[in-house]
């Protein structure tokens, strides 16, 4: 039905719309579907399709409507078809088979609008096709039928037409398949593969994107339809060996897309070989790689069928260009993506490469190759054994000798161009083949290809595979690669810059590898990279000069990179080119080429100082040339970039930068951050010689123009030298390299000029490495570059001394000069030398200066060690003796006989953490059975940090490594001891101090030793543990002809290999074969860790050099087994330790270090055993380093000890001398201080000058407390609260400190800062013994007692001054020094003529800083002071005496010496003090009683004028008093009559008191008397009392001062002492009566008399003697008693009755308690006591008295008798002493002394025998006889 268009677009477009609004409900869809508008719409566009509409004049309005209808038609078809039930709706009609079938046939003739729409329809209902519409297609012949009219399209439509058309037919068939098999079984039927065929092959020739969106949809259809099959392809494929490693054929199955169908691929492999269109080629390639891709399998299942790669590779050459490119690399994808080797393949790639039919296929067969190469090492081997190696070689070899024959002649370009690239390609594979592979290597070098291969480095294409070529070279033969490389480098012409730059890149790939570092060395690598930078000379010229100038200068400093990048590279990490460099002047060459670049200053012109305004960095001037846009000076860039590259050398990471010359802004930063980390953070310098580099550059950074600029770069480089030297390992470093003597010589003008900006930085480096190791020589400049003149060391105005090089120091004579230099020099030269000598950290005096040293840093490389071969080796006794190394004679047994000592100093810089502990081996022995593997450790001593304990052990344990050692077993015998002990050190290690070890083991039994170890020389413990066995293991017993060998280690050796943080540091070390004594040990201690001898003529401290002490070996010689100190340490050989000491220490130290036996290049540090040339047995050569990065070896030798090389002490007293000034003065006295305190050299050399007698050179008006405080500090005194307080030197000390005069004439009371240090030292609780032994020794007693005869002293001193003898006496007592101090006293008194007691004193205290006139007040005082001085020695807690000691001081002075200070004219004060101190000695009884017997006069002035006639000539004194003889002293006989004299003081009463009680010294809270004996009666000690009883002398004393003051008359009886002290005593004499009660003292002879003297009346009696013989007395009248004895005329004084009384309680008590058969009753003795002048009278009177007082005694007892006592114990003693009164009583009236009335005297007897009679019965009879003689008589 026709319709016009117009109407039918109207009707559609009405339709689409209702359509398009119901479209996205479900439920409407199906509706739609349903009603048949799928087929209506399929009727529509078979019409629209085949039925094209023809063209009118209205068709430019309508198609805009058209093209709208058309989309919307379109997407409602689009809807519906792909869902199956509108496909299904179609299958009623027949317009789907008839619109394929349309397609196919009609396509030419359809409408053109209509194709596209139509296509896309049919797409969709190819994709949604169901089981019935492929029945339906299949029943009526649909595809058939397609076919054939394609068959015919084929040939008459174009190729892109025929394409579109079957694609569309194509995706029916591709589609229908994953449901029904039928349309492909239809369309294989009728030659559908032939008619794709037939459509492809007229594809050839169309352009590029003509019809590719249909062509590459019928591929890939294609390639999909080779998946479909109903069964899996069965194959039986060979797989050829060798295959990659990941190559497995098994896992390749899989049930993914694997190709089922094989017609399709057919299509495509006969597409490839029968076109050489690229497009289509390529194609095929693409979907040949697609199928593998799917599937690996496919792959091994198209190549075992149709092998279509090896047929391809047999035509390949004959496609175009891209298609051979992108063949091979389908070729290589089957080695990089499915890890198979395909030989056959390789084999024709191979035959192509032969053939070489087209260059270009050659060439990229070998790119193929080449890839393979690279990716798996087996290819080499491959290609290698395959021939294709040899043939790449023989092509390479026929192109070398083309090029070397054309080389200069003209080649066309495209012929060049070709062959160059092909050439290329070659080298780049022969590479390849040769990378990693030693064979194909040898393969090459065996074609004799080397010489050849050289010829391509000259042009540069072929350059980077030539020189990757000659790099595998180098894995067999380093030395002919650096021979190559080198003999290029320096062959090349000046201008060949960047054939330099390739090779130089090349060559630091090689020295990567250390094993090349030597090759290099020895092919003169580093004298070649050196003419490198020669040739360059001038090429950094601002502006450059002649060829220069060509040549940009960013490629002239990239050369100067890799030139110092590659000798960084051989220097890194190895020892021996180090050496090599160092030892040959190498830095020095560099700094002089690098000088010689033309950006460096060369001119002679002297540098004009400018001032800086700003002062940028080092670290700022390299952002600012690398990064700021700051117009800086070329040269000055230039400079920059150069000291940038030493700067990275010196920190050993050169080799590892990048070389760029233009960085961008915002890189800046980071690295600006980093520069500035290296600036301020403490670096490690690897290459101490670039410092030196760097330094010599200096001075040569300077150019006319820029002198402001040129003198900030230099001020910010000297800063940055300075920041590099800030530790102290970097100073060692430094020194070790050379620094000073290139500063002196490269900086000569700077450094000697004051005014140069860089003086001070250089000083400050100069100064800093000068502490830590200087040459004297060095030094010797430094000091003239100040002025100072070392020849000449002014001491005066009128003397010099001459010191000449050549002249010993210490022989210099004065002579006459003239001054000769400046203050100023002088004063700079001094403060040089204390920034050199200064010590830099907190030390003990004895380690200020560090030790030279071993350093093991175990973060490193986690060991390193010090290895001593030979310790000892035990011989069997048929044993060769070749075996055995060491130097000496005779054989060293170990273990030693009685035992061993190791010592040792060492410094802890770091411990180990927690986490991964590292213990200090300070020891570990080692030995070795002959004929057998295993080694033992047999003896070892380590310090654990983790817990800070220092374990020894003697145990037997196998020397194995870490990770393999085991805990012992069991041991079948075990040992009562231990063989290992572990001693807590706890806080005496302190990190950053030196510290001493020692560790004793002294045997006792055969196999039990006592281990002691020592800290500092204090004792940690001690401890019982098994001896060392006598053989290694489980050996009992050696065969005759077997030996064993014993070695040792320090620190960790590499089998205990372990990282960890430890740092630590050995110094002098020793074994000796002996336990040594503690006091040896304390004597190494104090030795030091600088001390480097073998402790046979150790000088005790202080002794003088030429003394005549008999020095004596501390440790016997042949007792050392090895002494080893890092002073003592060469650099040598394995070859020359095996030339100059023996075969086998050479082949030990060579398997320790890891290197051949034969080598004699590999420096070796050897510290030598400083006891080898000792007597004795078999001694191991020393110790060797062992580790390359762990250990570091300094040798010190700091300014301290270097100055001792070239003048000493004399140049430091010449600097003293040449003080004008006290800052010049403090600053020499600084020097010397610091350099006596740390070198023990020059001290000696001070004493052996005797420099320390400098009087004549310390100005006293230069004085200051400064300079006193350095004196305290060179004496030893001056950190009192940090260290010990022992004087240290003793001649300081004695000439300099205890110069008195000197320092009394000094300002700003520097005398009393002296004294007061004095009494510090001498009060300090640890060594005040100590110092105050030194100070006996210097005399300081006789100095300090001459001081107080100086007028003008003041108090204060003198107090001072009494305080250090005090201290003195107490620290170190002697009586000599008292002897001094007594005769001195002696001296201060005055003639008797003068009463001191008129004297004020307070006046002289109250002045204590005033000068002392010559008054008595001066003299009392002075007098005074001492007195305590003695008083306070002789009390002192701290001293102790003892009562030899007493007895020894009192016999020296003699009793006469302490009555001289009791005399009557004295100062009451004076007295006190005299008593007080001669009471402190008669407190010893032995003492007293010589005291009391009598002691020879005059010891004191005997004693004292023994050596003291020079202080006696100096001493105020009258003249001399001739000798009347030696005459004895009773001691208390004078001593009453003295104390006669001074009654009136009550202290002296409280003295004695103390002496009668026998209690200490001590000082009552109360003045007055009674108070005073009140205290001392309640505080007294009554366990004396007990044990020694009171003292009857003192009590004798109290009685005559009682006595003589009762006998004085009373000038005032009521205010009067004279009253109350008296009754005072006699109380207090009474209440210690009644205390001791039995003590003997109440009874004593002389106690009694003294007491009888007290009351003897010596005036006549005021009633008459009649009163006393009154009838009613109180002994006679019944009834009325006896006569009161107070009734009696009274006393003169009240105080005598008091007296009188307590001799009536004495005589009560002996009359009743003392039997009168003992010789001297006290009645006897009372009876007979009167005094020498009295009369016959006044003795009658007294013992009337007395006589009438005992009767009373009777009386009273016999009344009351029966109360009070007991009859048995009181009868015996009262019958006898009855007797014996009776007795008496008549003797005194028959001699008329007793006048009393006799019937008085009857009636007494008569009641007394009645009262025995009654109590006595049984005796009566002879009582009453008794009586009767009596009477009769």
């Amino acid at each position: 039905m026709r319709i016009k268009y117009s109407s039918r677009s109207f009707i559609c477009h009405d339709c689409c719309q209702c359509v398009e609004t119901q479209r996205n409900c479900g439920q409407t869809m199906w509706n739609i579907i349903g009603s048949g508008l799928p087929a209506a719409l399929m009727q529509c566009l078979y019409l629209f399709f085949t039925v094209p509409l023809r063209k009118t004049s209205e068709d430019g309005k309508t198609n805009e409507d058209e093209a709208q209808t058309q989309e919307m038609l379109v997407k409602i078809m689009l809807n519906m078809y792909k869902e199956e039930q509108g496909v299904e709706e179609l299958l009623a009609a027949d317009k789907l088979q008839s619109l394929i079938i349309a397609a196919a046939s009609l396509w030419d003739q359809c409408s053109h609008s209509w194709k596209v729409p139509t296509g896309h329809v049919l797409r969709t209902i190819s994709k949604a096709q169901t089981k019935n519409s492929i029945v339906h297609l299949q029943a009526v012949d649909c595809i058939k039928i397609a076919v054939q009219n394609l068959f015919t399209l084929a040939d008459t439509l174009p190729a892109c037409d025929v394409c579109e058309a079957a694609s569309i037919v194509l995706c029916f068939v591709k589609d229908s398949y994953p449901v029904s098999s039928a349309l492909l079984t239809e369309f294989e039927n009728n030659d559908g593969y032939q008619l794709l065929l037939k459509i492809l092959l007229r594809c050839e020739g169309l352009q590029q994107n003509e019809g590719d969106p249909y062509l590459d949809e019928i591929f890939d259809m294609l390639t999909c339809l080779t998946t479909c099959g109903q069964t899996e392809l069965k194959v039986s494929g060979n797989i050829v060996h060798p295959q990659l490693p990941l190559f497995d054929f098994e896992q390749t199955r899989s049930s993914g897309m694997t190709v089922k169908n094989l017609q399709p691929f057919q299509v495509l492999q006969s597409i490839f070989l029968r076109s050489n269109d690229q497009h289509l080629c390529g194609r095929v390639l693409a979907a040949i790689g697609t199928i593998w891709a799917w599937d690996r399998v496919n792959f091994f299942l198209l190549e075992w069928t149709l092998q279509p790669i090896n047929q391809f590779t047999d035509i390949i050459n004959f496609k175009p260009h891209p298609v051979q490119v992108q063949f091979f690399r389908l070729v290589e994808s089957i080695v990089l993506d499915l890890s198979y080797v395909p030989h056959e393949i390789l084999k024709k790639v191979q035959y192509l490469i032969k053939e070489n039919i087209v260059p270009f296929c050659t060439l990229t067969a070998l790119q193929c190759l080449l890839s393979m190469t690279q990716k798996d090492l087996l290819f080499s081997d491959i290609f290698r054994d395959s021939g294709l190696l040899g043939l790449l070689l023989a092509l390479l070899r026929k192109e070398a000798k083309i090029l070397r024959k054309s080389a200069g002649t003209h080649v066309s370009d495209l012929k060049e161009g070709t062959e160059k690239e092909l050439n290329i390609v070659m080298l780049k594979m022969v590479a390849a083949l040769t990378a990693r592979s030693v064979r194909n290597t040898v393969v090459l070098k065996d074609y004799g290809m080397v010489p050849y291969i050289k010829i391509f480095l000259d042009d540069e294409c072929y350059r980077s595979a030539t020189l990757s070529i000659l790099e595998q070279l180098s894995v067999i033969n380093y030395e002919e690669y650096m021979s190559i490389i080198i003999g290029a480098l320096c062959s090349s012409t000046q201008w060949e810059l960047h054939l330099k730059l390739d090779l130089l890149k090349s060559l630091l790939r090689i020295l990567e590898s250390p094993k090349s570092h030597s090759a290099f060395r020895t092919c003169s690598g580093f004298n070649g990279l050196l003419s490198l930078l020669s040739d360059m000379e001038g090429a950094l010229q601002d502006p450059p000069s002649g060829q220069w100038t060509e040549v940009g200068q960013n490629c002239i400093l990239e050369l100067v990179f890799y030139t110092l990048q590659g000798i960084t590279a051989a220097l890194h990490l190895d020892p021996v080119n180090s050496n090599f460099f160092q030892k040959n002047g190498l830095f020095e060459k560099m700094a002089e080429d690098l000088g010689s670049l033309g950006c460096f200053w060369t001119e002679g012109e002297r540098q004009i100082p400018v001032s800086l305004e700003k002062k940028r960095t080092f670290a700022e001037f390299l952002d600012a040339a690398s990064y700021s846009s700051e117009s800086f000076p070329v040269w000055l860039k230039n400079c920059i970039w150069i000291l940038k590259f030493l700067d990275h050398m010196v920190k050993g990471t050169l080799h590892q930068e990048s070389y760029f010359r233009e960085r961008k802004p915002e890189m800046g930063e980071e690295s600006r951050d980093d520069q500035e980390g290296l600036e301020i953070g403490d670096c490690t310098i690897v290459h101490p010689g670039a410092v030196c580099v760097m330094v010599r550059l200096l001075p040569k950074l300077y150019k006319e123009g820029h002198a402001q600029l040129s003198q900030e770069i230099q001020c910010a480089l000297a800063d940055h030298i300075q920041s590099l030297v800030k530790s102290e390992k970097s100073r060692q470093v430094m020194c070790e390299s050379g620094l000073l003597s290139t500063i002196i010589t490269s900086c000569q003008d700077a450094f000697s000029n004051e005014s140069h900006p860089l003086h001070l930085p250089l000083t400050r480096v100069f100064e800093k490495l000068a502490s830590q190791a200087i040459e004297p020589h060095v030094l010797r400049y430094r000091i003239l570059s100040n002025g100072t003149n070392l020849h000449c060391v002014r001491l005066s105005d009128s003397e010099e001394i001459v010191v000449d090089n050549k002249t010993d120091p210490e022989t210099a004579v004065p002579v006459r000069s003239s001054p000769w230099v400046s203050k100023g020099s002088a004063l700079q030269t001094a403060m040089s030398l204390i920034s050199m000598t200064s010590p830099r950290n907190f030390q003990l005096r004895s380690t200020a200066l560090a030790p030279s040293f071993v350093e093991f840093d175990m973060s490193m490389e986690g060991y390193g060690c010090l290895f001593f071969p030979t310790l000892a080796t035990v011989m069997g006794s048929s044993a060769d003796q070749s075996v055995s190394g060491g130097i000496g004679m005779g054989t060293r047994m170990f273990p030693p006989s009685s035992g061993l000592t190791f010592s040792c100093w060492f410094l802890v810089s770091k411990f180990s953490s927690v986490h991964n502990s590292h213990p200090l081996r300070f020891l570990t022995v080692v030995r070795h059975m002959s004929r057998t593997e295993q080694e033992f450790v047999c003896f070892s001593v380590s310090f654990f940090p983790q817990d800070l304990s220092l374990v020894i052990s003697t145990e037997e344990v196998e020397f194995q490594p870490l990770d393999i050692m085991e805990p012992e077993g069991e041991v079948l015998n075990p040992s009562p001891f231990p063989g290992q002990f572990q001693f807590g050190c706890g806080k005496l290690l302190v990190t950053g101090q030196w510290h001493h070890l020692t560790v004793t083991v002294a045997k006792e039994a055969k196999k039990i030793c006592i281990v002691s170890a020592f800290i500092n020389g204090q004792m940690l413990g001690s401890a019982k543990m098994q001896y060392l066995q006598p053989l290694p293991g489980s050996c009992i017993s050696m065969e005759p002809s077997s030996f064993v060998d014993v070695y040792g280690y320090i620190a960790t050796p590499r089998i205990w290999k372990q990282k960890s943080s430890l740092t630590w540091r050995i110094g002098p070390t020793y074994l000796f074969e002996e336990a040594i004594s503690v006091e040896t040990i304390k004597v190494i201690v104090k030795l030091g860790p600088q001390y480097c001898s073998n402790f046979q003529a150790v000088q005790p401290q202080g002794e003088d050099l030429d003394s005549d002490h008999n020095v004596s070996p501390l440790v016997a010689e042949e007792k050392i087994s090895f002494g080893i100190n890092a002073v003592c340490l060469s650099l040598t050989t394995v070859q020359d330790i095996k030339s100059s000491y023996n075969e086998v220490d050479g082949r030990l130290i060579a398997k320790e270090v890891g290197i051949n036996s034969r080598d004699s290049s590999t420096p070796i540090f050897l510290a030598k055993n400083i006891a080898g040339h000792l007597s004795g047995s078999l001694r191991t050569i020393g110790s060797v380093a062992v580790g390359q990065y762990g250990v570091r070896v300094f040798q010190s030798s700091p300014a301290a000890t270097s100055l001792n090389f070239i003048g000493g002490p004399a140049i430091l007293l010449g600097l003293i001398a040449l003080a004008r000034d006290d800052h010049a003065m403090y600053a020499a006295v600084k020097v010397l201080n610091s350099i006596l305190n740390s070198s023990p050299v020059s001290e000696k050399l001070m004493r052996h000058i005797h420099g320390y007698q400098v009087d004549a050179l310390l100005k006293t008006q230069l004085l200051n407390n400064r300079i006193l405080q350095l004196m305290f500090s060179l004496v030893g005194t001056a950190e009192l609260g940090f260290e010990s307080s022992a004087i240290k030197n003793y001649n300081a000390f004695q000439y300099i400190l205890c110069n008195f005069e000197l320092w009394m004439k000094a300002p700003e009371n520097l005398d009393i800062v002296l004294l007061s240090h004095l009494v510090e030292i001498l009060q300090s609780s640890r060594m005040h013994c100590y110092n105050a032994a030194v100070a006996y020794q210097v005399q300081m007693v006789p100095k300090l007692v001459f001081l107080f005869n100086d007028p003008e002293i003041s108090s204060s001193k003198i107090t001072v001054a009494c305080t250090i003898l005090s201290h003195l006496l107490q620290g170190y007592f002697n009586t000599r020094d008292v002897l001094r101090i007594g005769l001195f006293l002696v001296y201060t008194l005055k003639p008797s003529s003068v009463d001191e007691n008129q004297i004020y004193l307070d006046s002289v205290a109250e002045t204590p800083t005033e000068a002392l006139s010559q008054t008595s007040a001066k003299t009392i005082w002075l007098r005074n002071q001492l007195l305590k001085v003695l008083l306070d020695v002789v009390r002192s807690d701290r001293l102790h005496l003892s009562s030899e000691e007493k007895e020894k001081t009192f016999l020296a002075l003699g009793p006469d010496w302490f009555l001289l200070f009791t005399q009557s004219y004295l100062h009451f004060s004076t007295v006190v003090l005299g008593m007080k101190l001669l009471l402190c000695f008669l407190h010893d009884r032995l003492l007293l009683n010589k005291f009391k017997e009598g002691i020879v006069a005059g010891h004191w002035l005997e004693n004292s004028s023994a050596g003291l006639t020079v202080l006696m000539d100096n001493l105020k004194s009258h003249a001399p008093v001739p000798d009347n003889g030696y005459f004895l002293i009773f001691g208390f006989s004078v001593l009453q009559k003295c104390l006669t004299d001074h009654v009136h003081i009550p202290e002296i009463y409280l003295l004695v008191a103390e002496l009668f009680l026998a209690t200490p010294p001590s000082e009552p809270p109360e003045t007055d008397l009674g108070s005073m004996l009140q205290w001392i009666l309640q505080h007294h000690l009554t366990e004396n009392v007990f044990k020694f009883g009171l003292c009857a002398e003192a009590a004798v004393l109290l009685l005559e001062m009682v006595r003589f003051t009762v006998d004085k008359p009373i000038a005032d009886a009521e205010a009067s002492w004279e009253i109350a002290y008296p009754g005072i005593v006699i109380e207090f004499l009474c209440l210690i009566y009644h205390s001791y009660i039995q003590d003997p003292v109440w009874h004593c002879p002389d106690f009694l008399k003294t007491l009888a003297m007290a009351v003897f009346h010596s005036g006549p009696p005021k009633g008459g003697s009649e009163d006393l013989l009154a009838p009613d007395g109180p002994a006679i009248a019944e009834g009325k008693g006896c006569a009161d004895p107070s009734s009696l005329p009274l006393l003169p004084h009240p105080a005598k009755k008091q007296v009188w009384d307590f001799v009536r309680v004495l005589l009560m008590d002996s009359l009743l308690n003392i039997p009168a058969n003992k010789q001297g009753h006290p009645l006897e003795l009372l009876l007979e006591a009167s005094p020498e002048d009295a009369t016959s009278e006044q003795k009658r009177l007294f013992q009337t008295k007395v006589l009438l007082s005992a009767m009373d005694v009777f009386h009273v007892t016999s009344q009351g008798e029966g109360k009070t006592r007991s009859r048995e114990s009181a009868a015996p003693v009262s019958m006898i002493n009855i007797a014996y009164f009776v007795q008496k009583l008549v003797e005194k009236l028959n001699s008329r002394m007793f006048a009393a009335d006799p019937k008085q005297i009857l009636i007494f007897i008569a009641k007394q025998i009645m009262w025995v009679s009654h109590i006595f019965f049984p005796q009566l009879s002879s009582i009453c006889f008794t009586c009767c003689f009596t009477l009769r008589s």
